[in-house]
């Protein structure tokens, strides 16, 4: 066990672990030159077409080191935005340590922070790497400062690098075979592996990747899952290369896969414990928390007749992207579909995406919202995921809504315009730490309904770019929501109905009603559009119909002739609104969200 080394990379967004990723594989042989292209481990279209990771991705590479010794080292690639930091915590308990790069050009910024306390939780040895020394905005003395501060090492621990010129990728070899302990376990003891991932595959059902703590596993053992307990037998078992790579045996302090002819996806659990039937271990390791979803909303098929067929479209995803929570729902307008949770927007339109690309289904997304406490009078407590669950109005006593803490980090230059942004998102500044003379971390208490829309890409933009954000879950407070509900010619859409807060439900309504106005198209008769608290209309816009000059035929004549012919056409067209229905088209629900 002395030769394995299980690390991880961790860092912000775009701050090249990719890139030095690709590098580490290049230098230990893992990938030839042939392979090897830009973030070679993101093997899906859309992360390479966004330039992002989404998925965490196993590997192992041979590694001959200075002392002579050769080693196994599994290394994992791990994504940086905050949507996807349920991944970073899966890979992070399989590991013993770190690499916690740093973009010499930006510095700390507030996901690098969040992610190294993850690391620091699960007592990971963490290697800080100072990236993109190549670059001539590169300041290696401040922000390496900043390194030091916060994870107390000295200048030398820190490992001056560049993914793209290959700078220091030796070091860090070397470090990681020096900082990093080897993984403790038994060979002889009963197997206990912990599965982190898994995958479908259409020829050979579901592949799972697992990390041995105990014990071995060898090829045509017979095992059980803890969780479900379902027990198989291992067709094929091996290791993480570029490809799956088939092995006899799989030892203790490895990281693997199996195969094992399951065909159902709720049968194998992320978070479960393997161990053999014949010889099981005592307890289950200690999995990793359910994930809390962050922002709600339903998916639909087009077609309801696809709706079985989504269903086992979601559940073939859910395989490969723990944090997405899903349960069926029906819905007026929309039939019968799903109401989705997400850990975010990305996370909520990558999954969209997906579910295009991967199962070619085409779905409708409603309006995501948060989920409410609804207390009613008698005290009850009812979870409002849909605005459509929220209680009548005699019944309800208050709402509650969910609050998390925010992390911004920015340059000093733009406080003001990133405080005017949160405090019109009804965000509560608790604290203002300088961490260098031009680099500032703010703290504020803010509803999650607020920063569901558009509230990353407005801080993008009031901050030019420099400023970071991360936030986790804090409580619920007393707020005062209302239901606005949109109604077209008088009939409700509850995928566009929502549950916002007072103060911004006339603002919201009319510019919902501007944005549909422009998007539905015209119809040969009247569309009204209006927004509704209850019985109260709080904004109306009116879609004129298209009309035939009818009168055009007429040269000359009585008046009353001509007044026959509108009269006939207006009565038509009274008729034609009763009977007539308007579709909503795909793009409004989707610009919708939008709104600037």
């Amino acid at each position: 066990m002395d030769h394995i080394r299980n690390f991880c990379i961790i860092a912000h967004i775009d701050h090249g672990k990719s890139t030095l990723a690709d590098r580490l594989l290049h230098s230990t042989g893992t990938i030839s030159d042939r392979e090897l292209q830009e973030q070679t481990l993101d093997d899906m279209d859309l992360e390479r077409e966004r330039g992002i990771t989404i998925k965490s991705h196993a590997i192992q590479m041979q590694y001959t080191a200075e002392d002579g010794k050769s080693y196994t080292f599994n290394l994992i690639d791990t994504p940086g935005h905050v949507d996807f930091s349920y991944e970073v915590s899966r890979s992070i308990a399989a590991c013993e340590g770190a690499l916690l790069i740093v973009d010499a050009t930006q510095g700390i910024e507030a996901q690098t922070i969040s992610n190294l306390y993850l690391a620091l939780e699960h007592d990971l040895e963490i290697i800080p790497v100072l990236n993109k020394m190549d670059l001539d905005s590169a300041d290696p003395e401040v922000v390496g400062d900043q390194i030091m501060d916060l994870i107390g090492c000295s200048m030398d621990d820190i490992i001056p690098a560049s993914g793209k010129s290959g700078l220091g990728v030796p070091e860090i070899l070397e470090a990681i075979v020096r900082r990093v302990p080897p993984p403790t376990g038994d060979v002889n003891a009963p197997l206990q592996a912990m599965v982190f991932d898994s995958v479908f595959n259409s020829f050979r059902g579901i592949i799972a990747y697992y990390r041995v703590l105990n014990g071995t596993i060898r090829k045509g053992d017979n095992v059980k899952f803890l969780a479900t307990g379902k027990e198989y037998g291992a067709d094929e078992i091996g290791i993480l290369g570029l490809d799956l790579k088939p092995r006899k045996e799989v030892l203790a302090g490895d990281v693997g896969y199996i195969i094992s002819g399951i065909k159902n996806a709720k049968e194998v659990k992320v978070g479960d414990t393997l161990t053999l039937r014949e010889r099981p271990c005592e307890k289950p390791v200690r999995g990793f928390e359910d994930v809390k979803p962050m922002v709600f909303a339903g998916i639909y098929p087009v077609d309801t007749e696809d709706y079985e067929e989504l269903r086992a479209s979601m559940e073939k995803l859910q395989l490969n992207d723990a944090s997405l929570v899903f349960e069926p729902e029906s819905s007026a307008a929309l039939g019968f579909g799903f109401r989705c949770g997400f850990l975010g927007m990305l996370h909520m339109e990558i999954v969209q995406e997906r579910l295009e690309r991967e199962f070619d289904m085409t779905v409708i997304t409603t309006v995501p919202n948060v989920s409410y406490h609804a207390f009613t009078k008698t005290d009850e407590m009812i979870i409002v995921n849909n605005p459509s669950d929220l209680p009548d109005a005699n019944k309800l006593d208050h709402v509650e809504e969910p609050f998390i803490k925010a992390q911004i980090i920015t340059k000093s230059d733009y406080i003001g315009q990133v405080m005017s942004l949160c405090i019109e998102k009804r965000g509560v500044l608790l604290n203002q730490v300088y961490l260098t003379s031009d680099r500032v971390e703010l703290s504020f208490s803010m509803p999650l309904g607020e920063i569901v829309f558009d509230f990353y890409d407005k801080l993008k933009s009031v901050s030019r770019g420099y400023a970071s954000f991360d936030y986790f879950a804090d409580e619920y407070k007393a707020s005062h929501l209302v239901k606005m509900d949109i109604l077209l010619n008088g009939d409700q859409v509850d995928a566009l109905s929502a549950l916002i807060h007072r103060d911004n439900a006339f603002d919201l309504g009319k510019r919902i009603c501007l944005k549909l106005k422009e998007l539905i198209p015209r119809q040969q008769f009247l569309i009204a559009l209006q927004a509704a608290i209850g019985a109260k209309i709080i904004a109306r816009e009116t879609i004129k119909p298209v009309r035939k000059d009818v009168t055009a035929k007429c040269y000359g004549g009585d008046i009353t002739r001509k007044r026959k012919l509108l009269e006939k056409q207006k009565k038509g067209k009274k008729r034609m609104r009763q009977v007539g229905n308007v579709e909503v088209p795909q793009s409004a629900f989707l610009a919708v969200l939008k709104l600037d």
